[in-house]
C-alpha cells in the first residue's frame, strides 16, 4: 500500500518527465542582442542569476540555483530585460540540471554568436548533494 501511495504522488508530480525527451526543442522566449561597438576588443561580460529557480521533473518541488554566465561578445551583446524574462520563463518547467544547463547556453549562443561563452550552473542541496553543471563553447567547435 505505502508503495502505491509513492507511485500515486509521483505520478502527480512528475507532469514534466515527458518534457525531458524532446527538451532541445523546448520554446523559450526570445532572448534580444544588442549591436556591439567594440566587436574589435577582447572583453568578459559576466551574468550573474543568483535566484533562478525551476522545478524538479521528478518531485515537482521547486530548484534553487545560482546560474553564471560569462561571455566573450563578437558582434552582439545580450540585451538583460529580455534574458530576464527568459530566465524567469523556466519557473514553471520541470528540467533535469544538466538539460537546463545545455539548454540556457545553447538558446544563448544562438541569439547572441559569442567568440566564447561559459555557464556555470550551481543548485542548492538536494538531498544534502549540490549540483554544479559547467558547459563551454567556442566559436569554433561543433555544439
Amino acid at each position: 500500500m505505502r508503495r502505491q501511495k509513492t507511485e500515486d504522488r509521483r505520478q502527480r508530480f512528475s507532469t514534466y518527465e515527458g518534457l525531458q525527451k524532446n527538451i532541445r526543442n523546448l520554446k523559450t522566449p526570445e532572448i534580444e542582442v544588442w549591436k556591439n561597438q567594440y566587436p574589435d576588443k577582447d572583453y568578459t561580460i559576466v551574468l550573474d542569476i543568483p535566484e533562478f529557480t525551476c522545478i524538479c521533473p521528478k518531485t515537482g518541488l521547486p530548484d534553487f540555483a545560482t546560474i553564471k554566465i560569462e561571455y566573450l561578445p563578437a558582434a552582439y551583446c545580450v540585451e538583460l530585460k529580455s534574458f530576464k524574462l527568459y530566465t524567469i520563463f523556466y519557473r514553471k518547467i520541470g528540467i533535469f540540471h544538466e538539460h537546463l544547463t545545455n539548454k540556457i547556453l545553447d538558446d544563448f549562443v544562438k541569439a547572441s554568436g559569442p567568440r566564447w561563452a561559459k555557464i556555470t550552473s550551481q543548485f542548492n542541496p538536494r538531498g544534502g548533494i549540490i549540483t554544479t553543471v559547467i558547459r563551454e563553447y567556442k566559436d569554433d567547435q561543433d555544439n
